[in-house]
């Protein structure tokens, strides 16, 4: 036991940190309850200290020297050096990530990252793979994998577009770096020349050199309506299919009051949506406060669908909706989490319908602090369904007359209550990336009409600061009632990260200062400099690409992004399962029934937060890939064409440039920027010319000439034509042309041969 005991081992620290020596001594001792509360009761750390203890531990972390295992810290249990690993799918960026086959750790399985050189087989999802692994720090994934040796190939599922050959046919994949294969006739399931088809690899079979494949199912025209979307789906694995039980299940589901609720009828509630929105989970009504004592300030009500009503732990929708994660969203369909059945009827607040709900009051002071909450189960029926665009006119003075019944109770009021927020709003300083948002406009044979940039109104920011105040709402008050919940977590920027934005800041003529705890305000400072200059969106894209990616957790970590301590996802249960757990978390935690969160879905918590966090991302990069897909078939009759952009990306096989007229963004190949070599710098992130001296960097002006499209992959390739008004130097390199070597060559031969020839005719 340590000598420390718990009255001196206070004392001792109250004004100085334990060293990492003290810590990991401690965390052996007490190895059932060393979590950061406790570590931070055991040596008396409270207030700020907390944070610098927070990055204590997750340098230790980091060094490998303690591993968080549920909600305490342990002694690491890491991959081995040389493992088995199975190929995930490759990202639209071209990457390739590995999991390990057999994984005992207690923590959820690594992700490696898979370093390919040019003498390694060629890999795809699937495969599996001996490799030496790595650890590595700061990223996303946590080790770097090497190929030692390309075992067996488990079937390989592909989808692409059959192409009919004389004797069977080949699949062209919709990858953007896939190779082809062969199907033989009796393979083929009647597939026709241009559908797009799902195949399967067959092992060991190789047609003219290629792989074999057979179709084991013809998805469609891949031109036709909605063909892009229907890729999408395909080729990330979303469910997009109910499956009978749970289709039957919505149909026979009906509203009943089975818990005792509130009447909240009477409450002018109204919803603000886009447009073209099917389901309207969110209600708000916001009026002056009538106490004397909180001049200026105001009531706010947040009206939730009551999903959790309708949606049964253990139930076949449950179940369905937890495999989902959330609703995908594409230009021509949306894949709901939930049937129609539920999402678009009884679990979306219509107008002039009384509809289940949980409601959040809220009372903020005139600086838009909050002061204090209630939550309600109760019934609502909301006055008006209307839009962004409509109430922002109204706002404007364009007053239409969906919205003049309401414009001075209803509509006025909520801005009132907005102008309060955003004064709170300032004070905490999240951060200030309002980054334009593309919208894909399409024709009704699919094709694409135009691409846009969505407008941000105050309608926009108005509701999305009502949901970020209600969503806090609902973190406090079940953190308050000691429930278990999921935290929606964004960790600051790594300290590899942080440095590499610091450089590029520094480079541009602006500062990132060190030596200080990073907060959202000093990169907030830094965007704002950074706008009055032509490196504007240098600085935000680098700041962006800085950024940790948001998750769910059962800990609580924080949002940096958001500058806000403690944080959750409460607004939004018909489209988000996260949601649908917090519902349900509230229910049981305040006594509103027994549908709450039953306590197996209590214990298995971070499992669901790792789920959702994977189906989050998975919906993130098929919409990404659609959107990819809608450009480069946008842009496919314009080849030839000059556009202006920006210098989006840099690599070493190249640059990308993002046009600033759609947003597409596409690559200039290194290999077309002339004679000079360029050599790519990691830590700057720039390609420079090694006889020009020509630096290629983020940011920069380029004008570029369309060259090459692959709308099925959503590939698109420029020709360079100027960076910053500049041409790229070509420079020329003296060389002897191998051509000339070999004539020569030959005419010493030739007239070797002629001098036997002599020999022989003489003698």
């Amino acid at each position: 036991m340590s000598k420390l005991g718990k009255g001196n081992r206070q004392d001792l620290f109250m004004s100085k940190l334990p060293t990492k020596k003290q810590i990991l001594d401690w965390i052996r001792e007490n190895p059932k309850k060393s979590n950061k509360r406790e570590i931070s009761r055991a040596f008396g750390i409270k207030g700020a200290k907390r944070t610098e203890l927070k990055q204590i531990l997750r340098e230790l972390a980091q060094e490998g020297k303690i591993e968080k295992k549920k909600k305490s810290f342990e002694e690491p249990n890491q991959l081995s050096p040389v493992s088995i690993l199975q190929m995930m799918a490759s990202t639209s960026d071209g990457d390739l990530f590995a999991r390990p086959v057999d994984w005992q750790g207690s923590q959820p399985e690594p992700i490696v990252l898979m370093v390919h050189s040019s003498s390694d087989p060629a890999l795809g999802y699937g495969d599996r793979v001996l490799a030496k692994t790595s650890v590595v720090y700061g990223e996303q994934y946590q080790y770097e994998g090497r190929i030692i040796r390309l075992l067996n190939k488990p079937s390989k599922k592909i989808l692409g577009v059959y192409k009919e050959l004389s004797e069977g046919g080949r699949i062209q994949p919709i990858e953007k770096s896939g190779r082809e294969w062969r199907v033989k006739i009796s393979d083929g399931l009647g597939a026709k020349d241009g559908e797009l088809v799902e195949a399967e690899q067959m092992k060991n079979q190789r047609i003219s050199g290629l792989y074999a494949a057979k179709i084991v199912n013809i998805v469609g025209d891949p031109s036709g309506p909605r063909a892009v979307s229907l890729i999408a789906i395909h080729q990330h694995g979303i469910p997009n299919q109910f499956p009978k039980e749970v289709l039957q299940e919505a149909e026979n589901i009906n509203f009943s009051e089975t818990v005792p609720r509130d009447d909240l009828t009477k409450i002018p509630f109204v919803t603000i949506d886009p447009s073209d929105a099917r389901d309207h989970d969110d209600a708000v009504y916001a009026h002056a406060d009538e106490d004397p004592s909180n001049r200026g300030g105001h009531v706010l009500w947040v009206a939730i669908a009551d999903v959790a009503h309708f949606v049964k732990p253990g139930s076949a929708l449950d179940k369905e909706a937890k495999k989902r994660g959330n609703s995908t969203y594409f230009a021509d369909r949306v894949v709901p989490m939930l049937p129609d059945r539920l999402s678009g009827d009884l679990c979306s607040i219509h107008e002039g319908v009384e509809r289940p709900c949980l409601a959040v009051c809220m009372t903020i002071d005139k600086s838009g602090n909050k002061l204090k909450q209630t939550f309600y189960r109760g019934n609502i029926k909301s006055i008006a369904s209307l839009n962004y665009d409509e109430v922002q006119k109204a706002i404007d003075g364009k007053v239409n007359e969906n919205v003049r019944p309401y414009l001075d109770k209803v509509i006025r009021p909520l801005y009132n209550s907005y102008t309060c927020l955003k004064k709170s709003k300032e004070t905490r300083q999240p951060l200030d990336l309002d980054l334009p948002e593309r919208k894909v406009e399409l024709f009704k044979n699919g094709k694409v009409k135009k691409i846009l940039f969505k407008e941000r109104f105050d309608s926009h920011r108005l509701i999305e600061e009502f949901m970020i105040l209600a969503n806090v709402a609902a973190a406090e008050e079940l953190f308050k009632a000691k429930s278990k919940l999921l935290y929606r977590v964004h960790e600051e920027p790594t300290p590899e990260k942080l440095k590499a934005l610091r450089e590029v800041a520094q480079s541009a003529g602006f500062n990132l200062a060190k030596g200080q705890v990073l907060r959202t305000i000093h990169l907030n400072d830094l965007l704002a400099k950074s706008k009055q200059s032509d490196l504007s969106e240098l600085i935000s894209m680098t700041t962006l690409r800085s950024m940790s990616q948001a998750y769910y957790s059962s800990e609580n970590f924080g949002h940096f992004g958001l500058a806000l301590k403690k944080y959750t996802h409460f607004t939004s249960p018909i489209r988000r399962y996260s949601d649908l757990i917090i519902h349900r978390a509230l229910i049981s935690a305040l006594g509103f029934g027994s549908d709450g969160l039953h306590e197996m879905d209590a214990e298995k918590l971070e499992e669901t937060a790792q789920h959702i966090s994977n189906t989050e991302r998975r919906s993130m990069v098929a919409e990404r890939d659609t959107i990819d897909r809608y450009l480069a078939a946008y842009l496919s009759e314009k080849v030839g064409n000059e556009f202006e952009g920006k210098v989006s990306g840099v690599a070493k096989f190249g640059f990308f440039v993002r046009l600033h007229d759609s947003g597409a963004e596409g690559i200039v190949p290194i290999r077309t920027l002339g004679t000079d070599y360029y050599h790519y710098d990691l830590r700057t992130n720039t390609l420079k010319g090694s006889q020009s001296g020509h630096i290629i960097s983020l940011g920069q002006k380029a004008m570029v000439r369309l060259k090459d499209v692959d709308p099925l992959a959503g590939g698109i390739a420029f020709e360079a034509l100027t960076i910053d008004d500049k041409k790229i130097p070509n420079m020329h390199r003296k060389r002897i042309s191998k051509t000339i070597r070999r004539k020569v060559n030959r005419n010493k031969v030739g007239s070797v041969k002629k001098k036997k020839k002599a020999k022989r005719s003489s003698g």
